[in-house]
């Protein structure tokens, strides 16, 4: 009996063709074997921390909400005002994105590990080549939409960024904080979770909220936010680690930045 090799499509001359193996693939992959007949527990518990934490965020993780909990006078009589309603806003983040499921995997799932949901290097230093494309990529991109009113009107989020280096590396490093939540909870927490009863199609569950998470940005970063989910659920998933949208996030975040606060700004 003749086997028939599996065919092989190439990621750079048939892209759709080689995301629909690659999707097949990890369906195949992810499925337990008669977990679709069972009322997976573990799955309500994730989803119900998903809704949780989506629900703390928009109501108590802005930075109204800070300013409402401060003296009166706070924002006017305090020089790093405004940077400490940022420290606000990433740190509820990082509770509800990371701490809050973190908690979740390691006291409410027994026998799970966080290294088993992404938060293991591996899986990136194996791929580093990958990122390195996707963010050459999207480079090209940042530099495009650096000319465009609507992103500098919104970046850099913290707008006193360029009045000293200290604020710009600050706010940076409280950007990235919560960067590495948010891929912990949509690329790990949430996929992981979701696709033992889901397969592939737990990628387009964790896409529907993140993308909605960008409402309140231009339509363009919204739709582009779709792709992105897509690309990163993809790669988080055969990879086997957040650690590179972690690192693709953040470098996009960063050049964003530099180019509309003027450092890299176009000419």
């Amino acid at each position: 009996m003749t086997v028939t090799a599996p065919v092989v499509f190439s990621p750079y001359r048939q892209p759709i063709r080689w995301f629909l193996n690659l999707w097949r693939e990890i369906h195949e992959e992810s499925l337990e074997p008669g977990r679709e007949r069972k009322l997976d527990f573990r799955l309500l518990l994730v989803m119900l921390t998903v809704a949780v934490s989506l629900s703390l965020q928009e109501f108590f993780g802005d930075r109204g909400t800070f300013f409402r909990l401060m003296p009166d006078g706070f924002r006017e009589t305090v020089h790093y005002a405004e940077l400490w309603s940022f420290l606000w806003w990433s740190g509820t983040r990082v509770f509800g994105f990371l701490i809050l499921p973190a908690a979740v995997v390691l006291f409410a799932m027994p026998g799970e590990r966080l290294r088993d949901y992404g938060w293991n290097l591996a899986g990136f230093y194996r791929h580093i080549g990958l990122y390195l494309v996707l963010y050459a990529f999207v480079f090209p991109l940042c530099w495009l939409m650096a000319h465009t009113k609507d992103f500098q009107r919104i970046y850099p989020f913290y707008r006193l960024a360029n009045r000293s280096l200290f604020e710009f590396v600050a706010w940076e490093l409280l950007y990235a904080a919560q960067f590495l939540s948010l891929e912990f909870f949509f690329r790990g927490f949430m996929l992981v979770a979701t696709k033992r009863t889901l397969g592939v199609h737990a990628i387009w569950v964790m896409v529907v909220p993140y993308c909605m998470i960008h409402f309140g940005k231009t339509f363009a970063e919204t739709m582009a936010a779709i792709v992105a989910g897509l690309a990163l659920g993809t790669v988080a998933l055969r990879t086997k680690s957040i650690w590179g949208g972690v690192f693709v996030h953040i470098a996009v975040a960063v050049t964003m930045d530099l180019m509309t606060v003027g450092y890299l700004r176009p000419r």
